[in-house]
């Protein structure tokens, strides 16, 4: 039977428990407020001078999640006469907000990451900060670090330079909207309507952002596909779970940003800094197999141009189990770490992404690895020597490799606890499902609406990964974020 559903409170409750059992710090503690106050009486100041431009005039704009107050970049792009195409990525100076080792930056190091829970969003900065003073919100002047870039008509990148500057979002615009509008689903949302110069721009965007994806798949940048649920709430409760969609906008702010993070890995390569790298495999044995299992075969030595290949055909063939294969493959990868990477040596590079030099610097509200990589490059802009020690940069590294696991643990046990939630009034109901995993602990299920796993309870005998069946929801157990399916 389904248990008895909890309030809003408890689950923010839980919420905090889980971050608490995996290393977080929930709490800001007491010596924040007090430098918010004196933030607040002796704000820094946003103005053009010495070498920090003024590109108020420019027509930025943002793209994010519809509900987002936490932004970090914006965009803007310039076609010159021969093809060429400038762009210009805007990221929030949180460092000018937040020094080194003041309260809210101690704290910060401590989390390293915001954690996004479901029902309740943690912060690694004070919310005051985060959505507000250094969050890069429509028609606000603020302080920025910009990443600017040349891409061709082929994709390639030339010219990159950063430096600092007072910027101006226009539009503060969401990825829903805007990318049905870029597919040509829905009409373009009102602030994109009223503006043809704005029009132009996001088009012009899109335009480039294509090319620089099609030039990383030609380099064998890995075409994953992870299919994220979120909750909706409404009148604060959970009533259902929905699908994260990709479509242009992310893909849009996705290929910018990982044209701007290398940049500032090449920016920097004379200091020592962090970079992202993601291993080349070494269960790559594995993954051959995997590829053998569906009549394909891959070299011996770990090739990303060709596992791509393999994943566009197999996406092609079997969309309905692509994501399951994209877990499967991303988990045999290997996740994403930080490393110190010192001036002269060569780190990993990044085996997904296709590409040798990357770090993280496109979201400091978010991600401490980012703030500290903002603090090399003003560093560096300044001529003053590094922020950091090689000791320090190593240890943020592993603190931060270390709590974004720990972040995803807390992600995955709330995701299960609310679907739990939003499923518990469906008992009987029978569902499309498609099995996703057969261990020792049992047969898994996905529903394909809504976007939720299970544990097949009955009926689970003769079948294997990939299987489809009609399941029926038999139990839920929110306290344990247990979903029970039985064979229909």
């Amino acid at each position: 039977m389904s248990a008895a559903n909890p309030s809003h409170l408890d689950l923010q409750a839980t919420a905090k428990e889980v971050m608490q059992r995996y290393g977080f710090e929930p709490d800001f503690p007491p010596q924040v407020p007090l430098q918010l106050a004196d933030l607040k009486a002796h704000p820094p100041q946003i103005a053009a001078a010495g070498d920090i431009r003024d590109l108020r005039n420019l027509l930025w704009s943002s793209i994010d999640n519809d509900t987002s107050r936490d932004l970090d970049q914006i965009e803007v792009a310039e076609r010159a006469s021969n093809g060429d195409v400038k762009v210009m990525i805007g990221i929030a100076d949180v460092d000018a907000f937040v020094p080194k080792q003041t309260p809210i930056d101690q704290h910060a190091a401590k989390e390293t990451t915001t954690v996004y829970a479901g029902v309740h969003n943690f912060p690694m900065l004070p919310e005051e900060l985060s959505t507000g003073k250094t969050s890069l919100l429509e028609n606000q002047d603020c302080l920025s670090v910009v990443i600017e870039f040349v891409v061709d008509p082929s994709g390639n990148i030339n010219s990159p330079s950063v430096y600092r500057a007072v910027v101006h979002n226009k539009a503060q615009l969401q990825y829903n909207s805007v990318g049905a509008w870029l597919e040509g689903r829905s009409p373009a949302p009102p602030k994109v309507a009223a503006s043809a110069d704005l029009q132009a721009q996001l088009k012009l965007q899109d335009e480039v952002a294509q090319k620089l994806k099609d030039q990383r798949f030609q380099h064998g940048a890995l075409n994953l596909q992870t299919d994220e649920v979120h909750p909706l709430v409404l009148n604060d409760q959970v009533v259902d779970v929905v699908k994260q969609q990709k479509n242009r906008a992310t893909e849009l702010i996705e290929d910018f940003m990982v044209a701007a993070n290398g940049v500032v890995a090449r920016f920097l390569e004379k200091v020592s800094s962090l970079r992202r790298i993601v291993r080349t495999p070494e269960r790559w044995d594995r993954i051959v197999q995997l590829a053998a299992t569906k009549n394909e075969k891959l070299p011996a030595q770990p090739d990303s141009k060709a596992l791509n290949d393999f994943l566009l055909r197999r996406k092609a063939a079997d969309p309905d189990h692509f994501a399951d294969l994209s877990l499967a493959v991303i988990k045999l990868i290997g996740p994403g770490e930080y490393v110190l990477e010192r001036a002269g040596d060569v780190a990993p590079g990044h085996f997904g992404l296709a590409v040798q030099d990357y770090t993280h610097s496109t979201a400091p509200n978010r991600r401490f690895a980012d703030v500290v990589t903002q603090r090399l490059i003003k560093a560096l802009l300044a001529g003053q020597k590094n922020p950091y020690s090689d000791d320090e940069l190593t240890a943020i590294a592993a603190n931060c490799t270390q709590k974004e696991d720990a972040a995803k643990k807390v992600e995955r046990e709330m995701t299960k606890r609310l679907a739990a939630v939003a499923m518990q009034h469906r008992i009987g109901e029978v569902f499309d499902a498609i099995v996703t995993g057969v261990t020792d602990h049992g047969t898994f299920v996905r529903v394909l609406q809504p976007h939720i796993e299970g544990l097949l309870a009955q009926g689970q005998q003769g079948l294997d990964v990939g299987d489809k069946l009609r399941a029926k929801l038999i139990r839920t157990d929110v306290q344990k974020g247990f979903i029970d399916f039985a064979r229909a």
